[in-house]
């Protein structure tokens, strides 16, 4: 049953995330949520008894239009190449839009479609780039002047046990595209592209070895926030070492790069999903606090959880959390009412006080 305070919600996309999302939201009773999909196996594993289903094609505009029209806020959980196109709608349609997209090019033209909108539009809601880059600017601001930001993060099976030390826990799109792509930083202030599983490094937490190389997307918005004002800041995912000699031989040796669907199609074949995997933030801010150099260091460590017949992976927590939170801190006024809106504009005491975004607070999921 709806209650007049209840906010309609147009949620695309029936995946592994858009079904967490689902759950939170709906579970919560403070929204009305309509998942809508192509393809109607994909909504058969919609289990909540109070989210509603529409089969319907996503991609087109005029079958996207109406659809948008009954909802207050849509939540694409579409593949990144489907998101300037839904934010296009949603602007037509005068819907509050949200997404994960990790897409550099996607949220750029998502800003240009948000300028002088009369709705919000706030990409990249999930964990990198989303979580990462509050949690990151946040650190900034106990310093008088800050030097240096290494954001670090990884989507990992807790088991490894294949040559690539790895586990497709979210969209192999995605994985891809993070992969491929030039990569932003800022070095000694200025913006600058790197190249994609470059930048090796290792280093250990908690008694455990892994590596990290650049990847793209997960500083979001940040080198334009930060850039003139902090000296050096990157973004570099985090795998079991071994794994980047693997992919540089796989995309740039073998040449899969520049064939990305028959990658996909190999990487789903040989390299099984997991359930039961980590998600690992782990972040540096260097500066100066009252003429000293000091650094802070914000970690966490989030695991699967598995209650009630119910399994669900650290990365569907952690991204359904992001989009979940942030639509919830939109609808409490905690955040703008229009225009674009970068993640660093969510305050993180307020993220981590949320009753999605508190996953985040805790060490290890129960």
């Amino acid at each position: 049953m709806t209650t007049k305070d209840q906010k309609n919600i147009a949620l695309l996309g029936a995946g592994h995330i858009g079904s967490a999302i689902a759950q939170r939201l709906a579970g919560s009773g403070d929204y009305r949520v309509t998942v809508i999909d192509r393809e109607d196996s994909a909504l058969q594993h919609i289990d909540s008894a109070n989210v509603s289903t529409r089969v319907a094609n996503s991609a087109d505009p005029a079958v996207l239009a109406p659809l948008l029209r009954e909802a207050d806020i849509v939540i694409n959980a579409l593949p990144y190449h489907l998101a300037s196109t839904v934010a296009a709608v949603a602007r037509d349609t005068h819907t509050h839009y949200f997404d994960l997209t990790e897409d550099v090019s996607a949220t750029r033209q998502i800003k240009a479609i948000a300028r002088d909108a009369d709705t919000l539009f706030m990409p990249q809601c999930g964990l990198a780039p989303g979580f990462i880059g509050i949690a990151a600017h946040a650190l900034t601001a106990s310093f008088d002047q800050v030097l240096d930001v290494k954001m670090r993060v990884g989507a990992l099976p807790e088991f490894p046990n294949n040559e690539l030390k790895y586990n497709l826990t979210w969209s192999i799109d995605g994985l891809i595209n993070e992969y491929c792509h030039p990569c932003e930083a800022l070095h000694d202030g200025h913006p600058v592209a790197v190249d994609p599983l470059e930048g090796l490094e290792h280093f250990s937490l908690d008694g455990v070895e892994y590596e990290a190389f650049n990847t793209s997307g997960g500083l979001g918005t940040l080198c334009d926030t930060l850039a003139g004002r902090i000296r050096n800041l990157d973004y570099k995912s985090v795998r079991y070492p071994g794994h980047q000699e693997k992919m540089k031989f796989l995309l740039d040796d073998l040449g899969l790069k520049r064939e990305p669907e028959l990658l996909k199609s190999i990487l789903r074949k040989s390299i099984p999903g997991t359930m039961q995997d980590v998600v690992l933030v782990f972040i540096t801010v260097s500066g100066l606090r009252e003429g000293q150099l000091m650094q802070e260091v914000f970690s966490r460590k989030i695991f699967s959880t598995h209650a009630n017949g119910c399994h669900e992976s650290a990365i569907q927590r952690t991204t359904a959390a992001g989009v979940c939170a942030a639509v919830d801190l939109f609808v409490a006024g905690r955040l703008p009412q229009s225009g674009f809106v970068a993640q660093e504009q969510v305050q993180l005491d307020d993220f981590l006080a949320n009753r999605f975004g508190s996953v985040y607070s805790q060490v290890r999921g129960v």
